[in-house]
């Protein structure tokens, strides 16, 4: 917002620290509104995300389990990924879901672009709605992934989410959104 221009921090140096595919981290020398300088202020930088809430043409949710290193534990998860260089996300989220899971087609809805981390990352996470998918082919998997595909009914879902089962905030607020069912 214009208003808010004067609260913008000014970036007076910036030195990249680390910088492999998926992940790069900068350290930058910021000056703040009020004239204060803070000689070491870091930054991630990872590519836009996307994820996937998709629902297939008999009404059951796409799930995934998989392990998640950061967190040392298996999850539940919607489909998710990374947008790849020149990509748009709504072509990401079409191809992770066919990657992971062999689902496509169906209408899709753009359901909200979140900031994962907005005070240390700089990228986005764009949520879509696939409703009217398909089984069209089979997994595709990264080398490190190893993804179990399952189908719950709306109602699964949503007492899932009810018991705290989703733990990964990119994936909650969306299936909220959705499901709405905290009370």
């Amino acid at each position: 917002m214009k208003q808010d221009d004067d609260m913008k921090w000014k970036v007076l140096e910036s030195e990249t620290l680390f910088g492999e595919l998926w992940l790069n981290a900068r350290r930058d020398k910021v000056q703040l509104p009020d004239g204060r300088i803070y000689d070491s202020y870091y930054v991630l930088h990872y590519p836009d995300w996307v994820n996937v809430i998709a629902i297939t043409d008999d009404g059951l949710v796409v799930l995934e389990r998989q392990y998640r290193h950061g967190i040392a534990s298996v999850s539940t998860e919607i489909v998710a990924g990374c947008v790849e260089p020149g990509e748009a996300p709504l072509e990401a989220a079409q191809r992770e879901l066919m990657e992971e899971t062999g689902f496509g087609g169906g209408t899709w809805t753009p359901l909200m672009t979140l900031a994962p981390n907005a005070s240390t990352q700089d990228n986005r996470c764009h949520c879509f709605l696939a409703e009217g998918v398909t089984l069209q082919g089979q997994q595709h998997l990264d080398a490190t992934e190893d993804i179990r595909v399952m189908l719950y009914s709306k109602e699964e879902v949503k007492r899932m989410l009810d018991a705290g089962e989703f733990v990964q905030a990119m994936m909650v607020a969306p299936l909220l959104k959705v499901f709405g069912c905290w009370k």
